[in-house]
């Protein structure tokens, strides 16, 4: 790429920016000393007041056609397109202006059906008419009934080539929009932008930066709003280099007042994992509106800070500056990222109090933040709730509700998503195959695959043959599922073994296992979870020269097991526990408190399954160290540490040993609680002695 600072040789030397003024109330145009009507009018529509300016609107005897325009105007922004066609109807006198103007109306407001008959009734309709309902029917999404309208054009100006190029784009047809801009007879900077806005938009940022250069090249002067288009691209293309090579052109040419381009300068920082700079950049450059707090909380959530990003945002509020849906939907993100439920449902809350609560995206947001915190039901709650609802929605409840182990609830809101015409995709299958999985529902696993495979709008991923693996291994169908991977139309990869070796440990099948093991160790010979297995499988079975031979291989080989710990979040602080950890300020209080627990258990007839202490020792010793596992001092902190009645939520890296399910299964039962755990598959929603699981994990 041609260096930076040279593509700038042929612009103009560009100084501060002239932003548009706010409206200010204007003066009365008559001598009185009381405003005219005029002038109170143009006042109330200024200031939005749309009902106090249709009293005042039909207090004026004879209101000429720019009055009556301004009000249809009014009505239209405010939603209110049938106030706006009932002036329309009864004006003695219509212009272009007004023609355009109801056009437009019907569009702002939905109305496509309304604007295209208002447009065929137009008795003779200008340049501004065609290209306004050219850009509504594209808006639509009637790209080729916008494209036919263009071209019976009787006059073309830039605005309508712009305006069908942008159509064009914004319906993903880039390729016709490039052809359209190279026939254009005259470019301007809005062609430009629409072009390259398009191609970044439509993910091919790269060429988006190298259509920038040749407009450079050109000599076309960029507006404030091409270098956001430009710095968005550079976001989307990590393209650092170019981003910094911008930002020191903006600097000197006075761009940065614009919130627009700062802001999308901080993006650009912030995902090319500069957070830092994004930081330095909004608090130097003093721009506190929402777009900058939003982009700056999203920064630091792209970048996994997000404790930061929190911070941020409360920063953001005691500001005063208000949250728009992008604020709340960054903010849960990173709620979600920290497993944050408290903080999320105060940022619920919030959004609740603002009306965002039913925004299709911050309802995303919460039902994947309820899912993935336990909270399932608070999840599904949202989800019912929410007024609109896309491909995105319907996924998330459906993974959600596999996850935590009502299979039941995911294939129902599959069954509604099917009858509300939503075409499902790669991922609705895998919370489908998840599901089934988890529930060991094989006949069901294997219907969903065969539609998958049949479906020609979705492509059969790795991922939907390894969920099939799951199920047929959890079903103990270890033989087919060996076959099913060989028979694989792509090559299996280690994620795809490991899911059988997984289920050779809970049946216990050696050969398969050994078998499973020595092709991870082929593939990919420093995945320490296959040794892992492998070893726990030799262990449960009471092979301990076998323990003994992987564990000399994980030394040689210099591979080290991925350290188990489990930790739950009381009054939003993270307590973490490992095996038998003593390190805790509350130790003696958790010790104690499990004792008493383990007497219950053995007073309730519950004995330990010493087949999962994987050590060869005997089996007083076996039972003290399955005692003491990290998730059972995590529960037993939560006892301590919460209130009464409340769910304890705990949280593990790795699978739950199943020793340890069956207690904490019965604790549910001896102290009266609810106790969610999460394991690095699933979650157990334990409840008076039994799991959502079924016992099929």
């Amino acid at each position: 790429m041609k260096p930076f600072p040279a593509l700038f040789s042929n612009l103009k030397s560009a100084g501060s920016l002239v932003l548009h003024p706010s409206p200010q109330t204007l003066k009365p145009t008559t001598k009185s000393t009381l405003p005219s009507w005029n002038s109170i009018l143009l006042d109330l529509i200024h200031r939005n007041q749309i009902n106090e300016a249709r009293h005042v609107f039909a207090q004026i005897p004879s209101p000429d056609l720019r009055l009556c325009t301004m009000m249809i105007n009014a009505y239209s922004r405010n939603n209110r397109i049938h106030d706006a066609l009932n002036l329309f109807d009864h004006m003695p006198h219509r212009d272009a202006a007004s023609w355009n103007s109801i056009i437009k109306g019907c569009l702002d407001c939905g109305e496509l059906a309304l604007a295209q008959r208002v447009f065929d009734e137009m008795p003779e309709k200008n340049v501004i008419s065609w290209t306004t309902i050219v850009d509504g029917l594209a808006r639509f999404g009637r790209v080729d009934a916008a494209e036919d309208l263009f071209w019976r054009m009787p006059k073309k100006d830039s605005a309508a080539w712009n305006s069908m190029i942008s159509g064009y784009c914004c319906n993903g047809r880039v390729h016709d929009a490039r052809l359209l801009f190279e026939k254009m007879p005259l470019r301007n900077v809005i062609s430009w932008t629409a072009m390259i806005g398009g191609y970044d938009q439509n993910g091919e940022s790269d060429v988006a930066l190298r259509l920038f250069c040749e407009m450079c090249a050109s000599g076309v002067q960029p507006t404030s709003s091409t270098f956001a288009c430009v710095l968005a691209a550079c976001a989307d293309a990590l393209d650092l280099c170019l981003g910094m090579q911008l930002h020191s052109y903006l600097v000197k040419a006075g761009y940065l007042c614009n919130t627009y381009v700062s802001t999308s300068l901080v993006t650009v920082y912030a995902c090319c994992k500069q957070i830092e700079s994004s930081r330095q950049l909004f608090y130097e450059n003093g721009h506190r509106n929402v777009a900058s707090w939003t982009a700056l909380i999203t920064g630091y959530g792209l970048n996994g800070k997000h404790f930061d990003a929190l911070d941020e945002f409360q920063k953001m509020i005691l500001h005063g500056t208000t949250p728009n849906q992008s604020t709340f939907t960054s903010a849960l993100n990173s709620c979600c990222g920290l497993e944050a439920l408290d903080r999320g449902r105060k940022i619920h809350a919030k959004a609740t109090k603002h009306g965002f609560d039913i925004d299709v995206f911050v309802g995303n947001s919460l039902v994947v933040l309820y899912s993935k915190c336990g909270a399932i039901y608070d999840g599904l709650k949202v989800f019912d709730i929410m007024e609109e609802r896309n491909l995105v929605s319907w996924n998330s409840v459906i993974m959600g509700c596999a996850q935590n182990g009502y299979a039941l609830n995911a294939l129902k809101y599959f069954d509604y998503m099917v009858y509300h015409h939503v075409q499902p995709d790669e991922i609705t299958f895998i919370g489908l195959l998840t599901a089934c999985s988890h529930s060991r529902m094989l006949d069901k696993a294997r219907q969903f695959f065969q539609r998958l495979r049949e479906d020609p709008l979705v492509n059969t991923k790795l991922e939907h043959y390894v969920c099939m693996v799951d199920v047929l291994g959890r079903c103990g169908q270890l033989d087919e599922a060996e076959e099913f991977i060989k028979h694989m139309p792509m090559k299996p990869n280690a994620t795809v073994w490991l899911a059988l070796l997984s289920a050779c440990r809970v049946h216990l099948n050696i050969e398969v296992a050994r078998r499973t093991a020595q092709t991870i160790f082929d593939l990919e010979p420093h995945t320490s979870a296959a040794y892992v297995l492998l070893s726990n499988i030799y262990a449960s079975a009471g092979r301990w020269n076998d323990v003994a031979q992987i564990r000399v291989m994980m030394r040689c080989r210099g591979i080290v097991k991925l350290p188990g710990y489990s930790w739950i979040t009381v009054k939003e602080s993270r307590h973490e526990f490992v095996c038998g950890d003593r390190t805790h300020p509350m130790s003696k209080e958790i010790y104690k408190k499990l004792e008493w627990l383990s007497g219950k258990l053995k007073e309730c007839g519950f004995e330990s399954d010493k087949r999962y202490a994987l050590h060869d020792v005997d089996d007083e010793q076996k039972e003290a160290a399955l005692a003491y596992h990290s998730e059972k001092l995590a529960v037993t902190f939560g006892l301590l540490s919460t209130v009464e009645g409340s769910t304890i939520r705990v949280m593990k890296n790795l699978r739950v040993c199943g020793d340890c399910h069956s207690a904490i299964k019965m604790i549910s039962k001896i102290v009266d609680r609810e106790i969610v755990l999460r394991d690095s598959t699933r979650f157990h929603h334990m409840r008076d002695g039994c799991c959502s699981c079924g016992d099929c994990w």
